[in-house]
């Protein structure tokens, strides 16, 4: 069984703090951001970065959907980690400064990867078809939080 690793990243036209802030808004703005791989959104505790916990269901193909319910921490400055309950599944956003007015976001998905030839699809296809959905998220971020 292999590590499987997605990661996508952007340039964003705002400051580190909005764009964290925004992405730490499970009950409010995060739910905005999603684009349509997503359904069943609920935030079920808290709902502004660590200690939430929510819940959806990510349609990565026509034929594979997770059910996800992820406990968020803030291990570091900048940084939510959200783990799956239901899978080995980590995703870990971190928001730093980029120049005046300017922010990087790095979205890493890591999870363990099924074994044989379909481990092998998984490790060739998965990242390319999470890092498309997580750039839909990092497009919609961006339009939101532009100044």
């Amino acid at each position: 069984m292999a590590q499987v690793e997605a990661t996508t990243e952007r340039i964003i036209a705002a400051d580190a703090e909005t764009v964290f802030d925004a992405l730490a808004d499970y009950s409010g703005t995060r739910a905005e951001l999603l684009p349509e791989h997503f359904s069943e959104y609920e935030v079920r505790e808290g709902g502004d970065g660590a200690g939430t916990l929510v819940h959806w269901k990510l349609q990565a193909t026509s034929k594979r959907i997770r059910d996800c319910l992820l406990d968020v921490s803030e291990p570091t400055d900048g940084q939510l980690v959200e783990k799956d309950r239901n899978s080995s599944m980590v995703t870990t956003w971190t928001v730093t400064p980029a120049g005046e007015g300017k922010s990087k976001v790095v979205v890493s998905t890591v999870w363990n990867g099924a074994g044989g030839i379909g481990g092998f699809f998984e490790r060739t296809f998965a990242p390319k078809g999470l890092g498309r959905i997580y750039d839909a998220v990092l497009d919609k971020l961006a339009a939101r939080v532009a100044g």
